[in-house]
């Protein structure tokens, strides 16, 4: 597919995602465009939802708030400039619960905005694609079986002809799970993996 047509097939998916209010719990941000980053960026990041204060507010994913800051800081230790980067989320809208708070989304709403992942995914040019938590390492399980799990934090694995590597959300609650020097060391990891792309070293590469 040529670049002037990948465009055009991105323009239409935007389109579709901003026309989809098929979640009657969410505030519908619709959080896709060209914000995200250029679809020939060699790394893909996929988080979970829109935040309430982040996205939701700036129209660009892991923004603005304290998720969107700690992210910032995680690709410094990596060693990754957010150019190269495009950042998208396994929920393109923000879930909210009764009190107007961000909540996890539910099966149904991460299974709906699946298809809107997989185009996205089909349409970029990243040879890298990092899995920012459970539900982002899960919906991509879900688009095609990998053994990758959220333990293995750094350790890329052959996924659709590209490398996956699974990441701690940068959220604040990931430190329940993983110290941040842990995280910091994956991290690392994570660069090390970039680096290693072909693609990221030479993007007209095949």
């Amino acid at each position: 597919m040529s670049a002037s047509d990948s465009k055009q097939a991105f323009n239409a998916l935007v389109r579709d995602v901003h026309a989809c209010h098929a979640c009657d719990r969410m505030a519908h941000a619709h959080v896709l465009g060209d914000a995200n980053g250029g679809l020939d960026a060699p790394i893909l990041f996929v988080a979970e939802a829109v935040g309430r204060r982040g996205g939701a507010v700036t129209g660009v994913p892991l923004t603005r708030d304290e998720s969107g800051k700690r992210f910032g800081e995680f690709l410094a230790i990596a060693g990754i400039e957010r150019n190269d980067c495009f950042v998208t989320n396994a929920v393109l809208c923000n879930p909210l619960d009764v009190r107007g708070r961000n909540r996890a989304p539910a099966t149904s709403e991460i299974a709906r905005c699946r298809p809107f992942l997989e185009r996205t995914i089909d349409l970029s040019q990243a040879s890298v694609i990092v899995a920012l938590g459970r539900v982002a390492l899960e919906s991509l399980r879900a688009i095609a079986a990998h053994e990758a799990q959220l333990s293995d934090a750094g350790v890329a694995t052959p996924w659709r002809d590209r490398l996956l590597v699974p990441m701690y959300h940068p959220g604040r609650q990931s430190l329940l799970h993983r110290p941040q020097a842990s995280q910091f060391d994956d991290w690392v990891h994570l660069g090390a993996a970039v680096r290693a792309s072909t693609r990221f070293l030479d993007p007209g590469s095949s």
